[in-house]
């Protein structure tokens, strides 16, 4: 049973679900790249279930780890100290913030393939990368809510997924598996799942950056039950590394 989770990265997908891990209860151990004292404000609003550390400390504490940093930065994950963890990668390839990887270009791997690759002694599980940060925390439902939503996991070792299913249950949505590393690509950009489901309004046109912002935060978002986070990852065709051609 997760009593802690452990984050390695602190940006928009680690706040929210470290909002959604406070508030079921959970423990939270933060860090990013930059230091604990760059999250000081985070943890202060988080209050007495978390605290700040460094990524191996994050690491050692987690009885899961959430690793949300730019994949592009993959390699800086800390092995040593993962090793024989549960890994929550949420990082997907964007191209124009990571640079071009070869392997994922060539379509040889996917993202989290080469993730796991790094981190040869943890068991890596795909989640949490297909849903904005917003409509990740405000979509949350208890279990059994007719407005609860899926969300898609993939990973190699069926005991770690068993063990992201069990903390995707305590946080607010339904687990549904999409297969191995390999079939992962299922829930990257540019498939039917990513993203769109979840919030398929575009902004009105003509506003401002600023405007269309505020208005990307006040829009709620729309549920997306299991059933149907299954059929559009059944129903995905794999395209181009990143969503977009080199």
């Amino acid at each position: 049973m997760t009593k802690t989770l452990g984050f390695i990265g602190s940006g928009m997908i680690g706040g929210a679900l470290a909002r959604l891990a406070v508030a079921a209860g959970l423990e939270v151990v933060l860090s990013n790249s930059r230091g604990p004292q760059t999250l000081a404000g985070l943890v202060a609003e988080l209050g007495t279930q978390a605290r700040a550390a460094t990524p191996d400390e994050a690491a050692a504490a987690g009885d899961l780890v959430v690793a949300t940093i730019p994949l592009g930065a993959y390699e800086q994950l800390p092995a040593a100290s993962l090793a024989g963890k549960t890994v929550i990668d949420t990082m997907n390839y964007y191209p124009d913030r990571d640079g071009r990887l070869a392997h994922l270009d060539a379509g040889t791997l996917t993202s989290s393939a080469l993730v796991q690759r790094h981190l040869a002694d943890a068991r890596v599980v795909k989640a949490f990368n297909n849903i904005d940060f917003h409509r990740l925390y405000t979509s949350a439902r208890p279990s059994g809510a007719p407005d609860r939503s899926g969300l898609p996991i993939a990973g190699d070792d069926p005991a770690a997924k068993a063990d992201v299913a069990g903390l995707l249950d305590v946080l607010g949505y339904d687990a549904v598996d999409i297969g191995t590393l390999a079939d992962s690509w299922r829930s990257e950009p540019g498939t039917p799942v990513y993203v769109q489901p979840y919030f398929p309004a575009q902004p009105p046109e003509g506003v401002s950056r600023e405007e269309a912002y505020g208005w990307f935060l006040e829009t709620a978002g729309v549920p997306v039950p299991a059933g149907r986070v299954k059929e559009l990852t059944d129903t995905a065709v794999r395209g181009p590394a990143g969503g977009k051609l080199p």
